[in-house]
């Protein structure tokens, strides 16, 4: 497979309100993001690439609710875990514990074409985070 599900692991430096195409206006304060998509085109992961151009101001399109957030300067991809299954719903409901202090979301964000809540979730430690994505990969990975 030439590709599969990704989770963009991204800092904010400072919060700022965002417009995201047809969610509109939503709220991005300083902090960590992790946005879970699928990469099965031709492309494969060739997907993560044009994610980086986007934050790094080298590509203006937006196409995606994660490229108006990528879009703002105060966003960088720190880091990228990628899973080669098509498993994007499962990894993303699974990052995070709505039950736990720290973690957040923004609804509807990314899931336009699927049923789940968001696949951007939020917490305030990277640490923390990443760990979840991880777990989270490695668990929709083995089912």
């Amino acid at each position: 497979m030439a590709g599969g599900t990704y989770t963009l692991v991204l800092e904010r430096s400072e919060g700022a309100t965002i417009e995201v195409g047809a969610l509109g206006r939503r709220q991005f304060p300083a902090g960590w993001y992790a946005y879970t998509g699928s990469a099965l085109g031709s492309g494969g992961f060739g997907r993560i690439d044009r994610h980086r151009a986007v934050a790094a101001g080298e590509n203006d399109t937006r196409h995606w609710h994660v490229d108006y957030l990528l879009g703002d300067p105060a966003t960088t991809v720190d880091t990228v875990v990628t899973t080669e299954a098509a498993v994007e719903c499962a990894v993303a409901g699974r990052i995070g514990d709505p039950t736990a202090d720290g973690f957040g979301g923004v609804t509807g964000f990314g899931c336009s074409d699927c049923d789940c809540p968001t696949h951007l979730t939020s917490h305030e430690r990277r640490d923390v985070l990443l760990a979840s994505v991880e777990r989270a990969h490695e668990a929709a990975a083995a089912d």
